[in-house]
């Protein structure tokens, strides 16, 4: 009894923490195998491990996805300085008069590269304003818009023929979107929500300051936080000892944005 006691059958499981950090690379790179998972543990970490206890532990692929297929997030990750996205929405004036409003951003800087308004939207009028932003840099490759009708196929070959692949989103999925209508929801709540319109051209010139706002002193979280236009270079002023008070000299400057609907703040140093 002892000796069997003493020879069980079977290797002795892994520890837990090995486990979870199998099933943690595992389900980080999806494109990944047991034999990758195992040679990575050996090279790098300095443990040995069968490609079989590797294979035991990985998380099971669900049934109807094959494993390995990349995901949408990690495409517009992988992809996010190539890639522009549209959108329209509506504005109502005072007079309550329908203002189309067209949106176009980048998602790696997430700058808002381009706005547009106009009261009858066409397929000619928005590939006009794609014209105007993608130009002959050749920094983009993608376009994601959904599957509205102004979006016609004509417009989709243009915007082939400069050089960008069109991404259609299925059908009532905005989230295949979501940073274009993250951005519209912000152009609400920090713009719109607050400032009735009195005509196009009141639209446009509140928009034209909004805009610059967004992409020159508007922190943005996804970025670091930062800024999106990095034209607009932050002063370097000499770091204080203690991080609650603001370096010695320093003076702090602010801008109005939209009549004080917003506000800029920016360090000087006293001297200058």
């Amino acid at each position: 009894m002892f000796w069997r006691f003493k020879c069980k059958l079977g290797r002795p499981p892994i520890p837990t923490e090995l486990r979870a950090l199998i099933r943690r690379m595992a389900s980080e790179n999806p494109l990944w195998g047991e034999e990758r998972i195992a040679n990575e543990l050996m090279v790098k970490l300095g443990i040995r491990v069968s490609p079989r206890t590797v294979r035991k532990y990985m998380p099971k692929a669900p049934e109807g996805q094959p494993r390995g297929d990349q995901r949408w997030a990690t495409f517009l990750k992988n992809h996010a300085r190539s890639i522009l996205a549209c959108d329209f929405f509506v504005a109502v004036t005072v007079t309550f008069r329908l203002l189309y409003v067209f949106v176009v951003i980048e998602h790696g800087r997430r700058r808002l590269a381009h706005v547009g308004v106009t009261n009858h939207p066409t397929a000619d009028w928005t590939l006009q304003q794609l014209r105007e932003v993608v130009g002959d840099d050749g920094i983009h490759r993608y376009l994601i818009h959904d599957r509205d009708s102004i979006f016609a196929r004509h417009l989709d070959n243009s915007i082939q023929a400069l050089g960008l692949k069109v991404l259609r989103t299925p059908f009532r999925s905005p989230k295949a979107n979501s940073i274009c209508e993250r951005l519209i929801g912000t152009i609400r709540r920090e713009c719109l929500d607050w400032l009735i319109p009195m005509s196009e051209s009141h639209l446009r010139a509140v928009l034209k300051e909004w805009v610059r706002h967004y992409n020159l002193g508007r922190p943005h979280k996804s970025l670091g936080p930062g800024v999106p236009d990095p034209l607009n270079a932050v002063s370097v002023i000499r770091k204080s000892e203690s991080r609650h008070r603001m370096p010695a000299g320093a003076l702090v400057l602010t801008k109005s944005v939209l009549g004080g609907l917003h506000h800029e703040y920016s360090l000087t140093s006293s001297s200058a």
